[in-house]
């Protein structure tokens, strides 16, 4: 097995890329270990010290590390935690996966500007984010304002509020005028 590595607008994070499916639909954020329980391959990245986050897509796993370490100390680490768990032929998740959308539900008078954002969100922006290791999912809607859920390498990106302003909320304003700003919220 033969895992890519790619480099992330976040520093602190790096994209692996393992060759085969990681999830089959939506993502998986895990912000910290004891949020890993659901993954025996997020668990199994856990293990390495210095590992401050992990998160999943379709193809892809991102790790983010924490400030005071060094990739070349872990890397080789977290690359062998991965590829010890595709050999070991145990599941991705346990039980029940993750959401298809990873969106929250809203419902009332908004609904269809809400599908409005979220259909921009699923066709303009979460692909090129996933191009980068993350996710942004919609969080909520409340008088012109969009709140937006970060995830993985966008999560802690020096760039991410410069993506939210000057990219998704000027995409959002553009195309649905009741939208009036975009504000990032945290888990």
């Amino acid at each position: 097995m033969f895992i890519q590595t790619e480099s992330t607008p976040n520093p602190a994070t790096l994209k692996f890329l393992p060759g085969q499916t990681v999830l089959d639909s939506g993502t998986a954020d895990f912000p910290t270990a004891s949020s890993a329980a659901p993954s025996p391959l997020a668990q199994r990245i856990y293990t390495v010290q210095g590992v401050d986050g992990v998160f999943f897509g379709h193809e892809f796993i991102t790790v983010t590390k924490l400030d005071n370490v060094d990739w070349n100390h872990i890397k080789p680490a977290i690359l062998g935690a991965i590829m010890e768990h595709f050999q070991s032929g145990q599941p991705v998740m346990a039980g029940d996966g993750p959401s298809a959308t990873g969106h929250a539900e809203h419902t009332g008078e908004d609904s269809d500007i809400v599908d409005q954002i979220k259909d921009l969100l699923d066709t303009r922006v979460r692909p090129a984010v996933a191009q980068d290791g993350g996710d942004i999912t919609f969080h909520g809607f409340d008088r012109g304002v969009v709140y937006l859920h970060m995830q993985g390498a966008c999560a802690g990106c020096p760039s991410a509020s410069l993506t939210l302003k000057m990219g998704i909320e000027n995409l959002l304003r553009h195309y649905i005028p009741e939208v009036t700003e975009v504000r990032p919220v945290a888990a």
